[in-house]
């Protein structure tokens, strides 16, 4: 807990007459330790004054408030006496999460108590920086005012489904291979078996050995506007009061593999 100075009020008051274009100023004080808790969720600023918002009862805050709706915090620095904390806050008004994306939080700075010192420190520090995030914040909301949602995947004709069988193998039937996706399968490593009908991956690439050949065949077949499904020839297991009735062979490889 920090001791709460008297001092913070004439210092965010000489503060703000010192900052470049017009500023107020206006103390908050905190009647229950809860008041703090929005000012923590408004710190633009991921490092030592986010961290003192959300591990000290402060007591009270100042709040500067500037052109272009710009506003700064100034909150009494955690066990240094002599010094103050100024950050910046987060825009509210029509701002959404994805507006904030890839925007590098501009961050506080310490002060001394010294308000000439303080507002020459935040005006070289602290304020390019933050005009700075608020304009690419608002270029993004103007840009984009509701998320980018990826769009559906196209529909494609051709489709290779590659299946894990009770064995452990893990293949797919000759015959449901497009001509042009055997090739494809060949040079990533899928042996032909002509006893089973089938291109089986072999188990000694090992576990992590045979995703990345299933990860290189999504890939290279993609290109060529083939998909690829997985699926388990074994349907999910759902809690009973009696054993499973066996699959019906036109069931089987139908349960996708997740």
């Amino acid at each position: 807990m920090t001791t709460q100075r008297t001092d913070l009020a004439s210092f965010a008051d000489a503060l703000a007459s010192r900052l470049p274009g017009e500023w107020t100023s206006q103390h908050h004080q905190h009647t229950e330790y809860k008041d703090q808790f929005p000012l923590g969720d408004q710190v633009w600023d991921c490092g030592h004054i986010q961290w003192a918002v959300s591990e000290f009862v402060l007591g009270h805050h100042a709040l500067l408030n500037g052109p272009g709706s710009q506003q700064l915090c100034v909150i009494d620095r955690p066990l240094h006496r002599h010094h103050f904390l100024v950050a910046p806050l987060t825009p509210e008004a029509g701002l959404k999460p994805h507006h904030f994306d890839g925007v590098a939080e501009p961050g506080g700075i310490k002060v001394t108590h010294n308000p000439a010192r303080a507002a020459a420190a935040v005006t070289r520090r602290v304020l390019p920086r933050y005009q700075y995030a608020l304009a690419v914040v608002r270029h993004n909301a103007a840009l984009h005012p509701e998320p980018r949602h990826r769009p559906r995947p196209p529909q494609v004709a051709r489709v290779v489904t590659l299946t894990w069988y009770e064995d452990g193998a893990l293949g797919t039937p000759y015959a449901s291979v497009p001509e042009d996706a055997r090739t494809t399968l060949y040079t990533l490593g899928f042996q032909y078996h002509p006893h089973q009908a089938a291109f089986l991956l072999p188990a000694a690439y090992g576990e992590d050995g045979r995703a990345v050949r299933v990860q290189a065949l999504v890939h290279q077949l993609a290109h060529q506007g083939i998909g690829v499904n997985l699926r388990h020839t074994t349907p999910p297991t759902t809690a009973s009061a009696g054993p499973p009735a066996p699959a019906p062979a036109s069931a089987v490889a139908t349960g996708r593999h997740r």
